[in-house]
């Protein structure tokens, strides 16, 4: 038997508290959340409500729901009527969330907390190398790539974050450091000469923090004229001797994955696509991005199975970005799982909000979203991803290249940094 606080409209207040007495739970009842807060406050623990069952529209009226709860220690199960209010319980934190027509049973093993409501995600193992691909279109790859090393690096481990890239990189702008001089093209170049070792790393490498946390980050090309120095052998062993001072490597790789230039007369000529090849080899985890439309998934399943043919399908983490209702209509966080499923195979997937006022705070600011939008549900959202995914299995090592820089001068400039600015009221 559990004690329920009930916090529902009326129709769906009188469809499920008939059921929850019959399983044999104690129900109590409160028309406005004014009435149930006195309750929380006055009932002693041993009265007081385990479980509240509120609307999610409640949340994005009231945040002080989840404070007092908090405070008092009871759980909360949110019921969402559409998209929007699945946004603002998920932005709330929440991940106990059902839909207006969910039964009883559905409820009931979460109530009784028998089960874990999400379906089981598949194990996660250590990895030591992530490249973030996805199709042409945009998806979010720069995006995802920033994001996840930030989460890394503010969870403790020590984290790199490459730009291969090789048809002009983003994530010198996104994270606002200075690219005159690419520091990736260069780490290959030394790595063909066989020059490069940890004190050219640490000079080719600029520094981000975020959050307490720093990362080292290799900029990328910002036009196509070199390209070139990007070959598969140059970048393989760049990545393996960054990848030997660091807890983890974050690639932001190329979109094509086509093979045509292999047909050639020149068998010797640079290959533009071999920096992405040499990424997703050296990956032991692939993060494929794609947008949540009809052309966007679209290009993110042929993109996928034509991604399997290069890595072990195993390896690869699906993650659909700018889930919206406006252009898959009602319940599209269903839709996209369903489509996945039915066309693609894809049994477990992550999805990730549309969050334009997030993302653009992160642009404006030119900082990752933990420290632009920390409370955003995009933020939420890869957050949630990268504890899931990327486990700490361990505390950090007090020593290694890490503990040896924490006194050394920062060397990436950050421009936008130069100037103060308040957070968003959002944030």
């Amino acid at each position: 038997m559990v004690r329920i606080a009930m916090l529902l409209g009326p129709e769906l207040e009188r469809r499920l508290l008939p059921e929850a007495v019959e399983h044999g739970h104690r129900v109590v009842r409160a028309a406005t959340w004014s009435e149930l807060r006195g309750g929380l406050a006055e009932h002693r623990a041993e009265h007081r409500p385990e479980l509240l069952l509120v609307g999610a529209g409640v949340l994005a009226v009231d945040r002080d729901v989840l404070a007092v709860c908090d405070a008092v220690g009871v759980r909360v199960v949110a019921i969402a009527d559409d998209d929007r209010q699945r946004a603002a319980a998920r932005a709330a934190g929440l991940h106990e969330v059902f839909g207006p027509v969910a039964a009883w049973a559905e409820l009931e093993p979460v109530v009784t907390g028998r089960v874990a409501l999400v379906p089981q995600a598949p194990p996660a193992l250590e990895a030591r190398t992530v490249a973030v691909w996805g199709p042409t279109g945009a998806p979010g790859r720069t995006t995802v790539a920033v994001n996840v090393a930030a989460e890394l690096a503010a969870g403790g481990r020590r984290v790199a974050l490459v730009d291969a890239d090789p048809y002009g990189g983003a994530v010198a702008l996104a994270l606002g450091l200075l690219d005159e001089t690419p520091g990736f093209a260069a780490a290959c170049r030394l790595a063909g000469m066989n020059a490069l070792d940890r004190a050219e790393l640490e000079r080719l490498a600029q520094r981000c923090t975020t959050s307490g946390a720093e990362f080292e980050v290799f900029t990328g090309l910002i036009g196509p004229g070199r390209w070139p120095e990007l070959g598969a052998d140059r970048v393989t062993a760049a990545l393996e001797a960054i990848a030997a001072g660091v807890d983890v490597v974050v690639i932001d790789t190329g979109f094509s994955l086509e093979r045509d230039e292999e047909l050639t007369s020149d068998q010797f000529a640079p290959r533009r696509n071999a920096a992405t090849f040499a990424a997703l080899e050296a990956a032991d985890r692939v993060i494929a991005v794609g947008l949540a439309d009809p052309t966007g998934l679209g290009r993110l399943l042929r993109g996928c199975a034509e991604l399997a043919e290069h890595v072990d399908p195993g390896q690869i983490d699906v993650l659909v970005n700018r889930v919206r209702p406006s252009v898959l209509g009602i319940d599209a966080y269903a839709q996209v799982r369903a489509t996945l499923q039915r066309l693609g195979g894809i049994e477990r997937s992550w999805l990730l909000p549309h969050d334009g006022r997030g993302a653009d705070a992160a642009v404006l600011r030119a900082r990752a979203l933990r420290d632009a939008a920390p409370r955003s549900a995009l933020a939420l959202a890869l957050r949630e991803y990268a504890a899931e995914r990327f486990p700490r299995s361990g505390a950090p090592d007090a020593g290694g290249p890490r503990s040896s820089r924490r006194g050394a001068s920062v060397r990436g400039t950050r421009l936008l940094d130069r100037v103060r600015r308040r957070a968003p009221h959002y944030a």
